[in-house]
């Protein structure tokens, strides 16, 4: 029996209506993490403080991740911003409910 995968694309803020940042992960715990605790000190993430996860979504096959990855980093700020909020309109950091 094969091994069910789930594969994220998630958005991490500085604050809310901050500096966002896009990403795709098979471990959105993991990912999530490894931004808080800035473990690449040189990443875009940890010099602009960037950890809160304030979205993601959900994929079965990676390649459909990285597509929605590629489309959402591609929308301007606005569109990422009412994404957002649609679903997380306190811009809640939804790492506090992982675990």
């Amino acid at each position: 029996m094969k091994k069910e995968h789930h594969y994220y694309v998630y958005i991490l803020a500085s604050k809310r209506n901050g500096t966002l940042y896009i990403g795709v992960s098979n471990s959105l715990y993991r990912r999530s993490l490894e931004h808080r605790l800035k473990q690449k000190k040189d990443s875009f993430t940890a010099k602009h403080n960037i950890y809160k996860l304030v979205y993601f979504e959900q994929y079965k096959y990676i390649q459909d991740a990285i597509s929605r990855e590629k489309q959402m980093k591609k929308w301007n700020r606005a569109w990422k911003i009412r994404l957002i909020e649609k679903e997380n309109s306190s811009w809640r950091d939804l790492f506090n409910d992982m675990e």
